[in-house]
């Protein structure tokens, strides 16, 4: 549909305004196509007026050639349509004895040759009438279409197009906070979460939220569409604006033509694409069933441990993944383009220079998964750092420590450094050493020491706590204490109770701990075993002193 057929329809829609225009000058006629010309002869070059063909020209002459004669021909009638006190009706033919003149009064339009003649089926005067013809029209129409009733017209339809887009605008303005409104009383009835048993997979908050941004879309699509046509349309309403029409139309037209060939064009290769996507994607689901069902032990591989399912599995998904982006390359739309090309081979010169180190903590990441030297949940010492293991990723581990403090610590670092699990044995060992002077017997301090692990929670009874004598030093004896126990998340607590049990059986036994060193002047003997453990009329003993004679 034409710009001029639309804009009727709209009218026809909006008033019966265009009814009273008057009748349309006629159009000026093209002269008949000459021969098609020999590849000796020169190419046709078309006399132009207000941008459309009146007549060609096929042949120079003297020293002008056929596209200058056109040009200057085209020059004139402009002069000639403009000026509307030069009557065509005495547009006529004079003969010379080489030429045949189109004049105006005194004026020359163009001149007609033999050679313009050549070829055509007329005589150099039969064709010279016809333009003279042709020119008469075409100025006619050109004038007729720039009268005051046709612009009177033309105005009358452009404030109708303006009134009618003024009311769509505003329509559109009320009308969507009306549906924004309405959907949004949705919410709850006709609008509720999707869920999969105990999955949501959207809110209905987030249903609406989708839906209003549609809305909103669809409104800013409307009145760019609106104003695209508008512009356009009222410029096709007056002769001097037609041709801008026509170019602003082509403006989105060509550049929409061109993609829609493009993608016509490379849907060939879109469906190669979508193929090794679908491919890929059950690929991965088949991967991550068979992974899951390693991790389930549903099925098992011999010298491969279920926790190395999942980390095996991401792997394997990479490498999938990679294999069908490389398979997939040549099939994307520039791939073959030289900036293409250079893109790449820059973001991989900027991933290479700026991710080793992150690369080093992947690869670490990817050997202590297969080390199993811990796992989430386990109790580690890793260089100065202890606590619980929170979560292990390809780059970091986290470790919670015992005053909840979350310490993150680069795989890198982790594997360069020493790693005591507490955890990887059902039965930890938990052990203390105390000093006792040689004057308590060591059987003694041995039933303290175990007594002592008796009563400390969460120790276990089976294995018995043991005792080490583990050096006899100069003043003292050192005892080591060992016990077992099932919770290693709770060393700190254990510890803690265990040598306050400690204090106390040795307290209550009159045993003082010379642990590691003691050093003290008294007064008297007086020991060093609390007062709450002592009698109440307990007295230091003197000091004895001997009086040898000779």
């Amino acid at each position: 549909m034409t710009i001029k057929q639309l804009a009727a329809l709209l009218l026809f829609l909006l008033t019966t305004a265009g009814t009273c225009r008057a009748a349309p000058a006629p159009k000026a006629a093209v002269a008949p196509a000459a021969p098609a010309a020999a590849p000796s002869q020169s190419v046709a070059e078309p006399v132009l007026l207000d941008g459309k063909p009146v007549l060609t020209i096929t042949s120079g002459m003297l020293s002008f050639t056929p596209k200058e004669r056109a040009r200057t021909i085209s020059e004139r009638l402009d002069k000639l349509s403009r000026d509307r006190l030069l009557p065509v009706d005495r547009i006529a033919v004079v003969e010379t004895e080489t030429t045949s003149d189109i004049v105006l009064d005194d004026r020359i339009l163009m001149n007609v040759t033999a050679a313009d003649a050549r070829g055509t089926g007329s005589t150099r005067q039969e064709l010279a009438r016809q333009y003279a013809e042709t020119i008469r029209t075409a100025v006619t129409a050109y004038r007729s279409e720039r009268s005051t009733q046709n612009l009177l017209v033309g105005t009358a339809q452009a404030m109708g197009i303006t009134l009618l887009l003024v009311l769509l605008l505003v329509g559109i303005k009320r009308a969507v906070p009306r549906l924004e409104s309405l959907i949004g009383s949705w919410k709850g009835r006709l609008i509720r979460s999707i869920r999969f048993q105990s999955i949501e997979f959207l809110h209905e908050d987030r249903i609406v939220a989708l839906l209003l941004s549609g809305i909103r879309f669809v409104r800013l699509l409307l009145v760019l569409g609106l104003l695209y046509l508008y512009v356009p349309l009222v410029l096709s309403f007056f002769p001097m604006t037609e041709g801008m029409a026509a170019r602003l139309f082509g403006y989105i037209e060509t550049p929409v033509v061109k993609v829609w060939q493009g993608v016509t064009a490379y849907l060939p290769n879109i469906f190669f694409i979508l193929v090794i996507t679908v491919c890929t994607w059950y690929v991965i689901r088949f991967s991550r069933f068979l992974f899951h069902e390693v991790e389930k032990q549903t099925i098992s591989l011999p010298g491969f441990y279920p926790d190395w399912a999942m980390p095996s599995f991401k792997i394997v998904r990479f490498l999938i993944i990679a294999f069908a982006v490389v398979v997939a390359f040549p099939y994307l739309p520039g791939s073959e383009s030289p900036a293409f090309k250079g893109v790449s081979v820059f973001l991989g010169v900027l991933f290479s220079l700026g991710s080793s180190s992150a690369i080093a903590n992947v690869v670490a990441g990817v050997i202590l998964t297969y080390m199993r030297a811990f796992t989430v949940g386990d109790q580690v010492r890793i260089a100065d750092t202890m606590g619980e293991v929170i979560e292990k990723t390809l780059l970091v581990t986290r470790i919670r420590t015992a005053k909840n403090v979350d310490i993150t610590v680069p795989n890198s670092m982790v594997l360069g450094s020493h790693i005591t699990n507490y955890s990887s044995s059902a039965r930890l060992i938990l052990h203390t050493t105390v000093t006792i002077g040689y004057d308590v017997p060591w059987r003694r301090v041995h039933e303290l020491l175990q007594a002592a692990a008796r009563s400390t929670d969460r120790i276990l009874a089976d294995p018995q706590p043991f005792v080490l004598q583990t050096a006899l030093n100069d003043f003292s004896v050192s005892y080591e204490l060992n016990v077992y126990t099932d919770a290693p998340s709770a060393m700190a607590t254990i510890y803690s109770t265990l040598h306050a049990n400690i204090q106390d059986r040795f307290n209550e036994a009159g045993v003082e701990i010379m642990s590691p060193h003691y050093s003290t002047l008294r007064d008297g003997n007086g020991t060093t075993i609390p007062a709450d453990y002592l009698p109440a009329d307990y007295q230091p003993p003197a000091i004895r002193v001997t009086t040898v004679t000779s």
